[in-house]
């Protein structure tokens, strides 16, 4: 039998499958990558006009270039493409009809998003002055925040960056789902700034190994990074490498069973229907594909998948001349500086944020125009499946004529509008331990090898997907290795005890 399938030739099936070949051959053996669809690469669309001259994405934009990234890039081959944002581009968020910068670095004292109230009353729940005592139950996003940094801080920095990260509505996204890492702070050390002074103890007490001598610097400050064509270069590269022997495009899994070695997938393919014998399974499709795929074997993890929301996101990307900006929007070399910017849902505009494409990596447009890609719709706007093209273009464009484009600018140049129906999973309240019925779901019913990855499990980020497939592959090459040592074939053992247990 193959020794891993991995199903779902997206970001995180593709690093799975990159890893477990690089780094884990000796355990897991050959690996074979499944997708449904006629190409690899998930919600990563990158489209090119080469006759006008853009380059645009119609899903994520763009990744944090941390290490997890970089090692992704050198693996598959890819490091000498990457491009990377200025680190001092500034983000903006909309407030009383004007853009204000976020805070970074040097102004955080001095930039004017927060009322001179809202900074002290940040500051004092940072320390643990003013946040209370944290409450037994889970908190929301809402309720988190609020408690420890106040309502502006929620209201004008994390509202709107809960719309433009998950599209979501962060009074009922899961503080400890979604923000894991500042919520953590929290537990670690009675408030957000104790917390991150003991991280940074126990950092300095428990370094971590070093750094990959094949990696590029690191890069400087907080920036972003993409590929000169886009983010589609690593999925393309990584299908490349592995070779159309590995890689299967159009293979629809149909059925999953356990079997005498494991497991037998049943797929429609383009050459008919085919079978495959696999020790290990890893399933990166999107949580309602998985639940598809386990309803009839494992009605429970079934139940358990379908309850993660996916609410419908547009990506609208649209181009205008220079001259149509706003005069305060330019440098002193009459460019659209900064990475984009978001608007919190209180401040009376629909879409929910506009990145300056042409502004973050070359060769996005034109020389005299600009690219933006604004994404609109989420969980508080899903009437957006039910508007044309020209109808969400319109509302965009009449959005960002109120702050970054003249009123009276010409129309757009509609480059690309993409409507994903189900776009990205919402860590609410209960998501992990929803996550994690699922998976003992499937260990109660005997399919020890068959793993859950993608986006809802290890969060919705491009970066944490990348580094969520090195951390799987890691897994499934220590479940072979032990089957392995052990003698025993991967699902086979548990099974008959497995189906007592489902019929009792």
């Amino acid at each position: 039998p193959v020794g891993g399938v991995v199903v779902g030739g997206g970001i995180s099936g593709l690093c799975t499958a990159q890893a477990l070949t690089a780094k884990h051959s000796g355990a897991v053996g050959s690996v074979l990558v499944t997708e449904a669809r006629g190409r690899v690469g998930g919600n990563i669309t990158t489209l090119e006009d080469e006759a006008l001259g853009y380059l645009w994405e119609e899903g994520p934009n763009s990744f944090q270039p941390s290490d997890a990234v970089l090692e992704a890039a050198v693996d598959a081959g890819v490091a000498e493409e990457l491009v990377l944002g200025d680190p001092t581009a500034p983000r903006f968020v909309l407030w009383g009809g004007r853009l204000r910068k976020t805070p970074s670095g040097p102004d955080a004292v001095t930039f004017d998003l927060l009322s001179v109230w809202g900074k002290i009353r940040a500051g004092l729940g940072a320390v643990g002055l003013l946040n209370g005592e944290a409450p037994a139950y889970e908190e929301s996003v809402e309720q988190f925040i609020k408690r420890n940094l106040g309502d502006e801080v929620y209201f004008r920095l994390i509202e709107p960056f809960c719309s433009g990260v998950y599209a979501g509505d962060p009074t009922k996204l899961s503080m400890k789902a979604a923000f894991g890492k500042i919520h953590v702070l929290e537990e670690k050390g009675g408030s957000l700034v104790g917390g991150a002074l003991k991280l940074m103890q126990e950092k300095k007490a428990n370094p971590p190994p070093p750094r990959d001598p094949r990696l590029p610097p690191k890069p400087k400050g907080q920036t972003v990074g993409s590929f000169r064509k886009g983010l589609r270069t690593l999925p393309e590269a990584i299908e490349r490498n592995l070779g159309p022997d590995v890689v299967k495009t159009g293979w629809a899994l149909k059925e999953i069973d356990r079997a005498a070695e494991g497991f037998e997938l049943t797929y429609d393919t383009p050459e008919g229907v085919q079978t495959v014998q696999a020790r290990s399974v890893v399933l990166t499709t999107p949580a309602y594909v998985a639940a598809e795929l386990l309803r009839r074997e494992i009605p429970d993890a079934h139940q358990f998948l379908m309850s993660f929301e996916y609410p419908p996101v547009g990506a609208v990307t649209l181009a205008y001349p220079k001259s149509a900006l706003r005069e305060d929007r330019l440098d002193a070399d009459g460019d659209l500086p900064g990475f984009g910017q978001l608007h919190p849902r209180t401040q009376g505009v629909t879409t929910l944020g506009t990145i300056y494409s042409s502004s973050l990596f070359p060769g996005r447009c034109p020389e005299g125009q600009v690219l933006v890609l604004n994404y609109i719709g989420g969980a508080l706007n899903q009437g957006i499946v039910d508007q044309s093209e020209d109808e969400l273009v319109a509302q965009v464009d009449r959005d960002i004529r109120t702050m970054l484009i003249k009123p009276d600018a010409p129309p757009p140049t509609k480059v690309g509008v993409r409507v994903w129906p189900k776009a990205i999973p919402q860590f609410q309240l209960k998501h992990l331990e929803t996550l994690e019925g699922a998976k003992e779901s499937i260990r109660e019913a005997g399919y020890d090898g068959l793993f859950l990855g993608g986006n809802y499990v290890v969060g919705v980020a491009l970066g944490k997907c990348i580094e969520g497939g090195y951390e799987q592959a890691a897994e499934v090459a220590e479940f072979c290795a032990s089957a392995s040592a052990s003698g025993v074939p991967a699902a086979a053992a548990p099974a008959a005890e497995a189906e007592e247990e489902f019929f009792t």
